[in-house]
């Protein structure tokens, strides 16, 4: 594990659960190196999450024979070469979103990482949240008909402080803002679930003075299919602290969805009674996807669940019971999230409506 605090924390807490929960996993996972820059922090982490060892060098993680499967969960500028060395030391790699700091750099990693055979996966977390698969297997069910609409927002509040400091507000170790945290996230879900981008019209704002990155963006955006859409992310949203919502509209029928009630999806069908409205579903039946680990129906799970569905994802996808596409994101994935992104900035600075090409 490259990185101790935010996702180390849930990747590791995942690993745990993973041993005992998914019962029997693909593969038992063993905790055996984690590598931070903060010594103190790092030794404190390994014995609170159970590593074996610990190091600062990230290139003796890398390097070492004991670790099969590198999990990079460092900030974004320790993405790229970390994660190509791991593959090309014959580990499995899974690398946190966003990919890379913009597209030229998530293209590199995806082609660098892709071409030593190793299984590869791009942590979007949220593909696993059982309501989102639910969903995915209701529009391919053709329940919704005709896809025409999808609107997505990822709100939080907490970038509302000029006096922060973390690597989130530094281009050079993030590569922008909310953009690359928030609305990467309503990209690939709307990739998941809708299908490819093919051009966006975006405004791309910073508004606290002297931040350096993006504190919002709104985009417009239409899909191959000739679906509309937009695409919003903003870290000043006062009162709104992990609110990714989305909702599809298609011509039987509509989804929409509240991180913040993860557990729920809201279910519309056209059946001739247009009064009714949505169905509110609480996805915890047990024919309901991932469900067959948990708890009796009603028994809700949490936001850190979606990594141990994730995860042993992976941990299947390396022990040959799956590939990781479609289902997980694969590199290829981050890299074509990372495009649309690209897009948005250059929409916003040119002013204009952009065309998204994929390498």
């Amino acid at each position: 594990m490259l990185g101790y605090a935010f996702m180390g924390k849930a990747h590791s807490n995942a690993f745990h659960k993973i041993t005992y929960l998914t019962w029997p996993p693909p593969l038992v996972p063993k905790l055996e190196l984690i590598s931070g820059r903060n010594e103190a922090a790092l030794r404190e982490a390994a014995e609170r999450y159970g590593y074996e060892r610990w190091t600062t060098d990230w290139h003796e993680l890398v390097a070492d024979p004991a670790v099969g499967l590198f999990d990079n969960g460092g900030p974004n500028a320790v993405h790229a070469e970390p994660t190509i060395l791991a593959a090309q030391a014959g580990k499995h790699v899974i690398c946190e979103k966003p990919l890379g700091r913009d597209a030229e750099e998530s293209y590199r990693i995806w082609q660098e990482v892709d071409a030593t055979g190793v299984e590869h996966m791009c942590g979007f977390n949220y593909r696993f949240v059982p309501a989102v698969r639910l969903a995915r297997e209701l529009i391919e069910a053709g329940e919704l008909g005709e896809i025409r609409h999808f609107r997505g927002r990822y709100l939080q509040d907490w970038g509302d402080d000029p006096t922060l400091a973390t690597w989130r507000f530094d281009p050079g170790e993030a590569g922008s803002g909310a953009l690359g945290d928030l609305g990467a996230h309503v990209i690939d879900l709307s990739r998941y679930l809708v299908g490819e981008i093919a051009s966006v019209s975006a405004l791309v704002k910073t508004f606290l003075p002297g931040r350096q990155v993006d504190d919002a963006i709104e985009a417009a955006v239409e899909f191959e299919d000739g679906a509309v859409g937009t695409i919003e992310s903003t870290r000043l949203a006062l009162g709104r602290r992990n609110a990714f919502q989305w909702e599809i509209n298609g011509d039987k029928g509509s989804l929409a969805f509240d991180m913040e009630r993860l557990n729920e999806l809201q279910v519309f069908k056209l059946d001739g009674d247009r009064a009714r409205g949505f169905k509110n579903v609480l996805v915890s039946e047990t024919n309901h996807p991932f469900w067959q680990w948990w708890w009796p129906p009603g028994h809700i799970i949490g936001w850190g669940d979606t990594f141990v569905h994730e995860l042993h994802h992976f941990l299947g996808a390396i022990a040959g019971e799956h590939e990781v596409a479609p289902h997980g994101a694969t590199f290829e994935d981050g890299y074509r999230a990372a495009e649309v992104c690209d897009a948005i900035v250059r929409s916003s600075q040119s002013g204009r409506r952009e065309q998204v090409t994929y390498r």
